[in-house]
């Protein structure tokens, strides 16, 4: 028998059920998008809602299409495998080895129950649902071949090795970039689309931001789990428990207290440089926030990626693209700030202009 956490990763990972999310994630990500989209339009002022429906529709288009995309370019660049959706492979598997063992179990006298039947033949071509997992679990646990047949239709999760930690990292760290780099060409787009001549100072906020969210958010985190990991492989420590805690503190080193730090000496240093200085815009460090925090959910995915379980990835996708879209708007945290100072300034302006033309 397997306890109530073990069937509960059991029933995630079922092949079947993993490709029901891959289906759902389009979808969700797209109804999403479009709704975020239509209320940052609503909110805006009636003179500027024709400028903020082009922006936000260039901005989220690309970066859900960049998000969505993400999984089949990196595996093309690094040159890995990839197949959408394996639903009648599964199916086609699962049949074949269900089959095989029923003739099996019959041929030696194996006799299984009308319900661990039924639930076989439910289980070729259909999800199981929680307590049916437990239930077939169970009847399949009482002899070696039944247990294999059971791993067969719902495979154990695969713990990388420090071997492939290298090739994971890579992999997902380039799957992270491809939606920062699909915000920023979203944004630069609207930017065209909109203005005359583009605002370097916007360019910079995106450059920072896209630095900050892949940094902080996505590759460190990713190189710190994958770094605890190697160090656990290279001590011989097999427990899962010792794993997560080992990858959550690689992650709480190296993303989340210093990737900021390292983004922000980025910007300073090397992207503030590129563009004009004394901008206010473009000096402010980005600070944290509770939603780079959630964001942090994406290294939760990190370690499940990474410890083999097959239910989590397929989020992926709308975890980093909520990085791409923040990477397409340019966002500061003083955001709202810089809008007030720049409104200061113009009304500033506009006075001295009216005093003049007084005097005049």
């Amino acid at each position: 028998m397997i306890s109530g956490i073990k069937t509960l990763g059991k029933y995630l990972d079922q092949p079947l059920l993993v490709e029901n999310y891959k289906k759902a994630v389009a979808p969700i990500f797209i109804s999403g998008a479009t709704v975020y989209g239509a209320n940052e339009i609503r909110k805006a002022p009636q003179e500027k809602k024709k400028e903020t429906a082009i922006r936000t529709a260039s901005v989220l288009t690309a970066t859900t299409v960049s998000s969505l995309y993400a999984p089949k370019l990196s595996a093309k660049i690094l040159r890995l495998p990839y197949q959408k959706y394996r639903t009648a492979e599964i199916i086609k598997n699962n049949t074949q080895a269900v089959d095989s063992f029923v003739k099996s179990a019959t041929e030696e006298g194996h006799n299984l129950s009308n319900e661990g039947l039924n639930l076989l033949e439910k289980a070729k071509s259909k999800v199981l649902k929680f307590k049916e997992v437990k239930t077939l679990n169970n009847e399949l646990s009482q002899t070696p071949k039944g247990k294999k047949l059971f791993n067969k239709l719902i495979p154990e999760p695969d713990n990388i090795t420090a071997k492939d930690i290298k090739n994971e990292i890579g992999r997902l760290s380039l799957y992270g970039f491809i939606p920062i780099v699909g915000g920023t060409a979203g944004g630069i787009t609207g930017d065209v689309l909109t203005e005359k001549k583009v605002d370097k100072n916007k360019m910079a906020d995106r450059v920072k931001e896209g630095s900050y969210q892949y940094l902080a958010n996505i590759f460190l985190c990713n190189v710190g789990a994958g770094l605890a990991l190697a160090g656990l492989e290279k001590m011989n420590i097999k427990s899962k428990a010792a794993r997560v805690v080992g990858m959550v503190t690689g992650i709480v080193a190296t993303g989340i207290v210093g990737g900021s730090k390292i983004a922000n000496f980025i910007g300073r240093n090397f992207i503030n440089p590129i563009f004009d200085k004394g901008q206010k815009s473009k000096q402010d460090e980005r600070k944290p926030e509770a939603l780079d925090i959630c964001l942090h959910s994406d290294d939760i995915a990190t370690i499940a990626v990474m410890s083999g379980l097959k239910w989590i990835e397929p989020a992926l996708p709308i975890l980093y693209g909520i990085s791409g879209y923040r990477t397409g708007i340019g966002y500061r945290n003083d955001k709202k700030n810089n809008a007030n100072t720049e409104n200061n300034a113009n009304s500033k302006t506009n006075s001295n202009t009216t005093v003049k033309n007084e005097k005049n």
